[in-house]
């Protein structure tokens, strides 16, 4: 099998989502990562989803394929094995992601002064290194208020950890650029990224910066029509939910043609005066063009309006719940060439997916499952010089653990 990232070695100290995804992100692509927590696990070691036993879907999710050291880093020792693990030696070694505290011997400064060309990646809450997480980040970017029922006052917040997500992703993309740099330069470096700064970031990145201070408005609440576009959710006549998406000519074209629409629109478009070929128009006047469209699917049921717009190649998708998800969609199972069925330990036998990125002519690597806590402890002691009466002593003096 070839690892895209084969020799890379990372050490991980996180908790919660950000910075898990970003080691796993790395792990799934080929590098050894090698996760470190508390003796009694890390702090999201019991994070809801859970099973009836009380173990934790969600730190199974977030830590497929790495390694796993367990280890009392409240003591003097504790602290020595993390600094040579993060320290060891070699050109694909000493990269450190956190979101933990750096302070102490664990700060960029104290751990420098065992490996000069260090690089550390710091997850932090705000630029100030300040508290924050996903749910508070996005109430303050402003996207709840923009989030509900149109008309709807109240703020709407979302499921999806947003922020979380695209900071993971941006922070493994850090340290394979860190790690590119330092190949050419031979230097080593912190490198910092904020969770709010990345929400303001994309906050920019998609417009609507440039929207509040340019035009001085703000983004209303508009259900789940898409800003800008012609997009709907319509109910079928079985009660079942599906949206359609218009963004393209090609996309709008087909679902006027799927819909039988093509004269009822152009009619109303010539009582409108309006150009509904153009999208900014369709989103002007999405309530007409959805009054339109509506008794359609009020009168096929669900299968029935899928089997005419997949034959019209209209953009569209049914509502699922997440349940739903994975009994129904073919994409969620093992069709897709990204996931296994695979024993997770203490958990049982179920569907994982691996790395979405694919590369041509490189085997795409096969999910593996998250680690028993303290798994490795002994071929990672083994690994940064200890011996195995020192690793005994380790064991017996609880600085480090393994599974029973």
């Amino acid at each position: 099998m070839n690892r895209i990232l084969d020799g890379m070695r990372v050490v991980e100290g996180s908790a919660f989502v950000a910075a898990p995804l970003a080691g796993m992100t790395l792990a799934q692509m080929g590098a050894d990562v090698i996760r470190f927590d508390r003796l009694q696990g890390g702090l999201d070691a019991e994070r809801w989803p859970i099973t009836k036993s009380g173990k934790s879907l969600f730190w199974a999710g977030l830590n497929k394929g790495k390694r796993s050291l367990a280890v009392d880093m409240t003591t003097p020792e504790g602290r020595e094995i993390l600094t040579r693990l993060i320290c060891r030696p070699g050109e694909d070694a000493g990269i450190f992601l956190t979101n933990l505290r750096l302070r102490g011997w664990m700060s960029y400064e104290g751990l420098k002064q065992h490996r000069e060309d260090l690089i550390m990646m710091a997850v932090l809450g705000d630029r100030f290194g300040g508290p924050q997480v996903d749910y508070t980040v996005n109430p303050a970017v402003g996207f709840p208020m923009a989030t509900g029922p149109e008309g709807s006052s109240e703020p709407v917040g979302h499921a999806l950890p947003a922020w979380d997500c695209i900071t993971g992703q941006q922070a493994a993309m850090a340290i394979i650029a860190a790690d590119r740099h330092r190949r050419k330069t031979g230097k080593g470096q912190l490198i910092e990224l904020a969770l709010k700064d990345t929400a303001l970031a994309m906050l920019g990145n998609l417009g609507i910066i440039a929207e509040a201070s340019i035009n001085g408005s703000d983004r209303p609440k508009m259900g789940n029509s898409l800003f800008g576009a012609y997009a709907q959710d319509f109910v079928c006549q079985d009660g079942q939910r599906v949206m359609v998406v218009a963004l393209t000519d090609r996309q709008w074209r087909n679902l006027k043609a799927a819909t039988g629409a093509e004269a009822a629109v152009a009619d109303l478009a010539q009582r409108l005066d309006a150009d509904l070929d153009q999208e900014g128009e369709r989103f002007i006047h999405r309530h007409a063009i959805t009054a339109l469209l509506k008794p359609y699917f009020e009168a096929r049921t669900l299968s029935e309006v899928g089997t005419s717009l997949a034959g019209s190649d209209v953009t569209w998708s049914q509502y699922r719940t997440f349940k739903q998800a994975v009994e129904e969609d073919a994409d969620c199972s093992l069709d897709n060439p990204m996931f296994a069925m695979l024993h997770q330990p203490g958990i049982g036998s179920y569907l994982m997916p691996g790395s979405p990125i694919h590369f041509m002519g490189v085997d795409r690597l096969a999910p593996a499952p998250a680690p028993i806590l303290g798994e490795h402890t002994l071929e990672i002691l083994t690994e940064i010089g200890f011996s195995n009466t020192e690793i005994a002593s380790l064991h017996d003096g609880r600085i480090v653990a393994s599974p029973k």
